[in-house]
């Protein structure tokens, strides 16, 4: 498990083989300057919509002893979802 930090007050716990792969997604976007929508449980309940570009600091932390391996299919997935209008959603429990 490991956990995506959004500012200072805002963090979620994500399985680490989908956060690996939100942070493929991350450095391209942000790289090339693109911005999008990203929802996502929340851990007061319900979803959370968060607005990512380069102006806002996000932190990914990997808690496990080994890193997990990219899924290149998953990443091209959640690409594709991140061009879209509505962004790009994750489901989990949180």
């Amino acid at each position: 498990m490991g956990r995506l930090i959004y500012r200072p007050d805002q963090t979620f716990d994500i399985d680490d083989t989908l956060l690996v792969a939100l942070r493929v997604v991350l450095m391209n976007k942000l790289r090339r300057r693109e911005g999008f929508m990203l929802h996502l449980p929340s851990p007061q309940g319900g979803r959370a919509s968060l607005w990512v570009s380069p102006h806002v600091p996000i932190v990914l932390q990997f808690y496990g002893r080994f890193p997990p391996r990219v899924d290149r299919a998953l990443v091209a997935e959640m690409m594709q979802e991140a061009s879209e209008p509505d962004g790009l959603t994750l489901f989990y429990e949180s």
